[in-house]
């Protein structure tokens, strides 16, 4: 099948280039694990994120904590007091949004390809 059905291998450079290139000025999701963390810790992290990013990849399987989110409502324009003027964001987890990445670019290779 060409390996097609092949999971791509999650390298710890592909984690760490994200870690040490998160926005620190970004909000912290549910799991309080705020970017900078992450960015100022990032060879610290990068091991342990590779293996769960893979796993991840391997079982379709994210932890709990990377599927939540939490919604605040954000005004688009307009006056304040007015709901229709709100839009919802969420903030999520940052290794979860690392994943996200890092399963978009496989997919955008795999495309590619």
């Amino acid at each position: 099948d060409g390996g097609q059905n092949e999971a791509p291998i999650i390298q710890g450079e592909m984690v760490s280039d994200l870690l040490h290139h998160l926005d620190t000025h970004k909000s912290m999701g549910p799991d309080r694990i705020h970017p900078r963390v992450l960015r100022e810790l990032a060879e610290v992290f990068t091991k342990t994120l590779s293996i769960i990013h893979q796993q991840s990849w391997l079982t379709g399987e994210v932890p709990v904590d990377w599927r939540l989110g939490n919604v605040m409502p954000i005004n688009k324009k307009g006056w304040k007091k007015d709901l229709g003027n709100y839009r919802p964001v969420s903030l999520t987890s940052v290794p979860g949004k690392a994943i996200e990445q890092i399963i978009l670019g496989a997919i955008t290779q795999h495309v590619q390809d």
